[in-house]
């Protein structure tokens, strides 16, 4: 079985990689299924985003018999009212790099006190026929004062998020203790414990 994953995101692909590995499952990106460009986001909430990228996917594979999916993540800081909530990749700036994000956020949070945040992820699974299938799972956690090691290429609160369930940031985990706790990890298990279910049948 097939899957395109809808994105360029390469620490998002290794995760999510290693989540199906030693299933029937090949997960396979953008670039490896020969896809040009990339969906909008402009929706208005998680699941908006997470289906218009598996969508996108849908509409310009080249295997009708592929499924197609998307996952988007927000951070939802409590002394911030929620921000950046779905705009946590952006929130600094269309351009932003993964560095101006971390310390874009740090800056926010000077002299807060409650630095708890929580993030959220969203997962859009899409059938060969366009049938969606949805799935989310959160991880709260803190939001540390400095950074502790350096970011994940393109994930900018890896070096400064620290969930309630460990004494490591992200990314001073494995891609295995970071699958086994994080809200993207608890998301993309329970799609693949689906997509097994549905191969046994």
């Amino acid at each position: 079985m097939k899957i395109i994953l809808s994105t360029r995101n390469p620490s998002k692909t290794l995760q999510i990689q290693a989540v199906f590995a030693g299933t029937p499952i090949e997960i396979l990106t953008l670039d490896q299924a020969g896809i040009v460009g990339e969906a909008i986001e402009d929706g208005t909430t998680l699941e908006e985003n997470a289906r218009k990228k598996a969508i996108f996917a849908h509409e310009h594979r080249t295997d009708l018999e592929t499924w197609t999916m998307a996952d988007d993540t927000g951070l939802f800081i409590k002394a911030l009212n929620g921000a950046p909530g779905i705009h946590a990749a952006r929130w600094a700036g269309e351009t932003a790099s993964t560095d101006e994000i971390t310390e874009h956020t740090l800056t926010k949070l000077l002299g807060a006190t409650d630095r708890s945040a929580i993030f959220e992820t969203c997962v859009v699974l899409l059938d060969p026929s366009g049938y969606a299938f949805v799935f989310a799972a959160t991880c709260p956690g803190t939001i540390l004062e400095e950074r502790q090691c350096e970011a994940q290429p393109r994930m900018p609160y890896s070096a400064i998020f620290k969930p309630d369930v460990s004494d490591k940031v992200w990314a001073q985990m494995t891609t295995e203790e970071e699958n086994a706790v994080s809200h993207r990890g608890l998301a993309f298990r329970t799609v693949r414990d689906f997509l097994e279910e549905r191969l046994a049948a």
